[in-house]
């Protein structure tokens, strides 16, 4: 009896055990930053490739000075960067990156902010990502205070915060933040971000490692509240929505499977009002602007000048 008693033990043990040690690879595998992320030769080299239009228009501004590198001590203290071009607007466009990219990557969003519509940018490397401080990847749930950091700093008359991916979700969830009292005019855009990080990583947990959500993702979030301070569920653009005043763009691609399509008509039914949903037919994940480029700055132009959006 006691023999069989201690062979229950051993193996819950070794069970617990496992499931732990599964639970930190987890965590370090969802939320460790990218070991080139300081790496701007090679972040500017990917963008060229994709995006070879942004390489004439940066060479312009660099030629002018006007394209710049910024850095500011966030509340908790830390040394954030940022790239910035100051057009003297009164219009403000904040970019935010996706998950392991860093501002660099997403010039080619600047680029639509500076040259087609007028815009001051500013596009900062979130915690743990670029050149900013931080060891552990976010996802947006803490981000979103030093996104309204970002907009205190640079505000301008008005603004707008404009997110793909992972700084999509930080985008949703930054429009139910208190907000700088000086400005006069926000519009929040989010191209392809996820309703919660919970779902994103149940999703991602049964599609590359053909687990179920039980016990692992309880175990990783568990530690992800006791070691970083937030969970999975508190990182929640799904909640966010439903309490932002503030006008909405949401663009997901219909071929998206890595932050799946469903999550934006999820998204978009709990914003109360002020919103307006595109999908970009055939995009896959970040694809809606590579894929429809005059579509996507036609949407973007009417929904900041607040037209009736599009039927098509």
């Amino acid at each position: 009896m006691k023999k069989a008693i201690w062979t229950i033990v051993i193996i819950l043990v070794i069970v617990v055990a496992a499931v732990f040690g599964s639970s930190i690879f987890m965590l370090h595998y969802s939320l460790d930053p990218d070991p080139s992320r300081a790496d701007t030769a090679l972040c500017y080299q990917r963008l060229f490739n994709t995006y070879p239009e942004t390489r004439p228009w940066i060479d312009s501004l660099r030629r002018a000075n006007a394209l710049r590198d910024t850095f500011v001590t966030t509340p908790t203290g830390e040394r954030h960067h940022a790239l910035y071009v100051n057009r003297g607007s009164q219009k403000t466009a904040l970019i935010i990156h996706g998950w392991r990219d860093c501002s660099i990557d997403f010039l080619f969003l600047a680029r639509l902010y500076e040259h087609e519509l007028g815009y001051n940018i500013v596009m900062p490397d979130l915690h743990a990502h670029g050149l900013s401080e931080g060891d552990m990847i976010q996802m947006g749930c803490l981000d979103r205070k030093d996104a309204v950091h970002w907009l205190t700093v640079f505000q301008t008359d008005t603004m707008v915060v404009h997110g793909v991916s992972m700084g999509g979700a930080t985008t949703m969830m930054t429009s139910a933040e208190p907000l700088p009292p000086g400005i006069r005019d926000i519009h929040f855009v989010d191209d392809c971000g996820y309703t919660s990080v919970w779902d994103e990583f149940s999703g991602e947990i049964q599609n590359q490692f053909g687990l179920p959500p039980f016990p692992l993702m309880y175990t990783t979030n568990l530690l992800c509240k006791l070691w970083l301070d937030w969970s999975f569920n508190e990182a929640s653009a799904l909640d966010a929505v439903r309490r932002s005043p503030h006008p909405m763009l949401f663009i997901h691609g219909s071929a998206d499977t890595f932050v799946p399509t469903a999550m934006v008509h999820r998204l978009y039914a709990a914003k109360p009002s002020k919103k307006t949903l595109w999908i970009a037919p055939d995009a896959r994940h970040a694809e809606s602007y590579l894929m429809h480029k005059d579509e996507y700055l036609h949407r973007l132009r009417d929904f900041l000048s607040n037209k009736e959006p599009r039927t098509k």
